[in-house]
């Protein structure tokens, strides 16, 4: 189990991250939500030894990342957000040189190359030069030079950042099978789409503060405000609020009531009533981007 024990950070007059506390299960997908410059990355930084100097205490798997840095450090593959690579050098020689730091040489270094080239898809490119890559073949390779010691805990963060949908579904399909060979993953994204399908559980951080923490069935179950969903021209917020909390969303507006389905009835009546057509009224079931902006205020994608 890996925990996360009442870790601050400061940057001069900036608290970037504020006393976090929470735990990841052995063996299970994490994933840390926020927007930019919510403290991921400096959260992710300090987990994976790249900044030494923080409040509070990380433990892994019983050592602890202040006093055992370097043995925390061995069972962890770190992928930044910015990408690590030497684009005058090939694919496989990106890879040695970073197998070379984990103490990989010789036969295990060559054989584990080939193996993460393999893994990554990018078997019939370890010849040329990174400068050649597309972004996303360059974003694979930055995970591949994270995973040749074979690390117990891959760190993540953002990685899917600034590529195209194949290339994303291609790093998705690295992390299922990471998943599936038993490894702890740590994700960190902006992306809500992207941690509802790929985390078992979800850290919702903001202004360097967890806002929240649980399994998505958790989160949903705990926030979860029975509503409607209503769009269409004739529409406002006044004629709605009789019949419920309202508030806009997207094209159209969200109608928050503790009998929904009475409150469907009540506004099909309503519209009936004024000869309005709706162009969808529907239930609605919230999602986490919903629960992340009524607890913060904040869009996902705010910077």
């Amino acid at each position: 189990m890996i925990e996360v024990a009442n870790v601050s950070k400061r940057y001069g007059s900036i608290q970037a991250l504020d006393g976090i506390h929470f735990n990841i299960d052995e063996g299970s997908c994490f994933g840390l939500v926020g927007p930019n410059g919510a403290g991921k990355s400096t959260l992710m930084k300090i987990l994976s030894g790249v900044l030494q100097s923080f409040e509070g205490d990380i433990i892994v798997h019983d050592d602890s990342v202040v006093r055992d840095r370097l043995k925390v450090k061995r069972k962890l593959g770190y992928i930044p957000q910015d990408l690590c690579l030497e684009e005058t050098l090939t694919a496989r020689e990106n890879l040695g040189y970073f197998g070379s730091l984990y103490g990989l040489k010789g036969k295990v270094l060559k054989r584990r190359s080939e193996e993460v080239l393999e893994q990554i898809g990018l078997k019939d490119r370890g010849k040329d030069k990174v400068l050649t890559f597309s972004g996303g073949m360059k974003r694979r390779l930055n995970i591949g030079c994270a995973l040749l010691h074979k690390p117990s805990i891959v760190v993540m963060d953002e990685p899917t950042v600034g590529i195209d949908p194949q290339s994303r579904n291609s790093i998705f399909s690295i992390i299922n099978q990471l998943k599936a060979d038993g490894s702890t993953i740590i994700y960190s994204s902006h992306y809500m789409e992207e941690v509802e399908h790929l985390c078992d559980s979800i850290g919702l951080i903001d202004k360097g503060t967890l806002v929240e923490c649980g399994t998505m069935d958790e989160l949903l179950h705990k926030h979860n405000k029975p509503s409607l969903f209503i769009s269409g021209h004739q529409l406002n917020q006044e004629l709605l609020s009789a019949h419920g909390h309202v508030q806009p969303k997207g094209d159209g507006f969200l109608l928050e009531s503790e009998t929904p389905l009475a409150a469907l009835q009540n506004v099909i009546e309503e519209f009936r009533l004024h000869n309005i057509e709706p162009r969808r009224l529907e239930l609605y079931h919230p999602k986490l981007e919903d629960i992340f902006f009524n607890l913060t205020g904040t869009q996902l994608r705010d910077s």
